[in-house]
């Protein structure tokens, strides 16, 4: 298999905002070379100008270092209903949004991106109609996005399975159809971006069984540390290794039953608002990266 190490930038956001600094973070004291963008560094609701000058950045701190920008996702600000929002309107807002996100990211380097499937407030969840012809227009949204995608050089979309049902894919059949509802009418192919630590229906829990049913079509991979039927998105340090069900050896395994044949495995590691953590956010970066490095060489 041909793997390859990277972190989503989820890390930096309102920490290390500044793309020089999580460029130098990332390239220099972590050593990596892949990142997921996410959109809450630079909103494409911002204002034109401010946009065009943080690419500009964004492509000057990243050359300096190496870094490829590979896919760009949605993270903690912008996990909102979107392209399954109960008003039209809305909808008609958020698939503009993305693409000018998918636009932005293409600028970047990106040839692959996407988010949640989209999320169904309670009313719509509990309506049964209701319910279903949102998710008829998250699918109708996600093929329009996907020939906007082709044209804009991508060559896939990605969506990841999600913890509850309201918020989509919480178990791999549902995951299979949303994916294949898509692909019936698509630019570029839908794809999965697993997360190895997602918590979704009580029967399928165990992460592996994702893995290796889905990791041959998950261009995109989110590393966490955590354990069973929580997602806890922790660093893989020596205290949360011994609690954690996350191992490499593991992954690596169910990936290479799945087929897959390449792939990025990217951290996606959070740490909560607390004395005790703010100032360890690197130091426990390099140590998840160490950890993970004998068995991802690039």
């Amino acid at each position: 298999m041909n793997l390859k190490l990277g972190i989503n930038l989820g890390f930096a956001i309102n920490k290390y905002i500044e793309p020089e600094e999580w460029s130098r973070i990332v390239g220099k004291e972590l050593n990596l070379k892949h990142v997921q963008f996410v959109a809450d560094l630079l909103n494409p609701f911002l204002p034109g100008d401010y946009i065009e000058d943080q690419i500009e950045r964004i492509k000057c701190s990243t050359e300096k270092y190496g870094i490829s920008v590979d896919s760009v996702f949605t993270s903690s600000f912008t996990r909102v209903n979107h392209l399954m929002h109960p008003d039209k309107e809305a909808r008609r807002i958020w698939l503009q949004w993305f693409k000018d996100l998918f636009r932005i990211a293409a600028r970047l380097g990106a040839r692959t991106g996407g988010s949640h499937f989209g999320i169904l407030t309670f009313d719509s969840y509990n309506d049964g109609r209701k319910r279903e012809m949102l998710i008829e227009e998250g699918v109708k949204g996600w093929q329009e996005l996907s020939f906007y995608a082709r044209e804009q050089g991508y060559e896939s979309l990605i969506f990841e399975p999600m913890s509850v049902p309201r918020e989509m894919a919480n178990t791999i059949e549902d995951t299979m159809e949303l994916m294949q509802r898509v692909n019936a009418n698509c630019g570029v192919p839908m794809r999965i971006c697993l997360d190895v630590g997602h918590a979704p229906h009580p029967d399928q829990r165990d992460p592996y069984p994702w893995i290796e049913k889905l990791g041959a079509l998950s261009p995109v991979i989110h590393l966490q540390q955590t354990m069973l039927h929580k997602s806890q998105h922790w660093p893989f340090i020596p205290q949360y290794n011994k609690q954690g069900i996350i191992h490499p050896e593991k992954v690596l395994k169910a990936l290479e039953k799945s087929g897959c044949k390449d792939g990025l495995l990217m951290f996606e590691i959070s740490h909560r608002e607390h004395f005790d953590t703010d100032f360890r956010i690197v130091e426990d970066l390099k140590a998840s990266v160490d950890y993970w490095r004998p068995y991802v060489l690039e």
